[in-house]
């Protein structure tokens, strides 16, 4: 969900069908208290209702709507502004069915949008998707950005895929899917037009949707975080992913060594270019939890940089990584060397703040990045999280 409170960047309810789409703006639902007061469907001919809206026929829509409400732990959309990458998971969220048999087609949609992304014979078939997510207050949407599918550097069996989850023992699959922002930071009501007419490529275009179409070059939409994040930034905020960081540390109460495989494992699972690495002896590490070598360049023949890793296992919400502990990770740092710090907790503002502004080559994985991580592997729920945390990580005593 997006906090929104933006006087001066609000789209009244009455105002909608004829209002532009401009990229973090508000855009107002009505006040009777029903589904009436969706403004989806006012400022888009498409549904009232529901994640995936579309407009036309199912085989061949012309506009798509996303709409995100950040409120499916088990499904967590995300969109990175730093990338303009976006994460989005198909409608066959329960088990019982097959992968193209949701009630409102989205998965059969989204097979056929990125066939026809793959080709340059077919991809003029694309229909605009538009961005939506969930803004602070009642109905309210804010507009995210028109989405083009795939990124630069996936491989077209990359972008979607069908992924397995289990509910209550139950196996079935859903897509998930890979889009990319587009630079387009307004989104005229002349295109929008010319899209439901069947024209998407008149002269209202944005040009970076005509050059993904005639050549799939992506222009993303991507943003510089200027500042820190807060406390509040680097915690979950939603029930699940709170319970989720406490089962984290609940699991490792009492055994920070344990937590130091678990840091480095799930380091070597949130990048995929982390090459060999290896935890250091409990005593006399020389500050560094982990060491090990991060890969850039082709696997054949990669550059090989040394990075060293630190773990907090620390109380979420309640004890930070302050001043004295980042200190100690930066001077032990070595020529050419990057650190990586790993808390259950979050790191101190004005920890954080030296961080960024003295330039330290650190990469921060704080509680939520954690819970993010779990989600986007499947763990979704508390209990997944435990279960496989006893099997993966149980006391070092007790491998065999």
């Amino acid at each position: 969900m997006v906090s929104a409170d933006l006087d001066g960047l609000l789209v009244p309810f009455d105002e909608l069908p004829s209002a532009d789409l401009v990229v973090d703006r508000v855009y107002r639902g009505g006040s009777q208290g029903s589904v009436a007061d969706d403004p989806l469907s006012k400022l888009l001919p498409v549904g009232n209702q529901g994640g995936f809206r579309y407009w036309g026929k199912r085989d061949a829509p012309r506009l798509v709507v996303l709409y995100t409400s950040g409120a499916e732990p088990d499904w967590p959309d995300v969109l990175d502004p730093a990338t303009g990458a976006f994460t989005y998971f198909g409608d066959n969220r329960h088990p019982g069915k097959e992968l193209h048999d949701s009630s409102r087609g989205g998965n059969v949609i989204l097979r056929r949008t990125f066939d026809f992304a793959s080709s340059a014979a077919t991809r003029a078939q694309v229909p605009p998707y538009f961005l939506f997510a969930k803004a602070g207050r009642g109905r309210d949407v804010l507009f995210r950005g028109v989405l083009a599918p795939g990124a630069a550097g996936l491989a077209a069996d990359e972008d979607l895929v069908a992924i397995w989850r289990s509910r209550e023992g139950k196996r079935f699959q859903n897509y998930r899917a890979m889009f990319t922002v587009l630079d387009i930071a307004k989104v005229a009501r002349a295109w929008i037009d010319d899209a439901l007419a069947g024209s998407p490529l008149s002269g209202n275009c944005p040009e970076p949707w005509r050059q993904w179409v005639t050549g799939r070059r992506f222009q993303p939409l991507i943003s510089t975080r200027i500042e820190h994040r807060t406390p509040q930034d680097q915690q979950p905020q939603n029930p699940v992913g709170i319970r989720i960081l406490e089962a984290v540390h609940a699991h490792f109460k009492g055994r920070p060594t344990d937590f130091e495989y678990f840091a480095a494992d799930l380091w070597r699972m949130a990048d995929g270019h982390v090459g060999s690495y290896e935890v250091t002896r409990p005593t006399a590490d020389g500050g560094r939890d982990a060491i090990g070598e991060f890969l850039i360049g082709p696997r054949s023949d990669p550059v090989r940089v040394s990075f060293a890793l630190e773990a907090k296992l620390y109380e979420p919400y309640k004890n930070s990584v302050g001043v004295k502990e980042v200190s100690r990770l930066i001077s032990r740092l070595r020529h050419r060397e990057f650190g990586v710090l790993v808390t259950t907790s979050h790191v101190a503002p004005q920890a954080y703040q030296e961080i960024r502004a003295d330039g330290h080559p650190i990469v921060i994985m704080a509680g939520v990045d954690i819970v993010t991580l779990l989600q986007e592997k499947g763990y979704t729920t508390p209990a997944e999280v435990t279960r496989w945390l006893n099997e993966a990580f149980p006391p070092r005593g007790t491998l065999t």
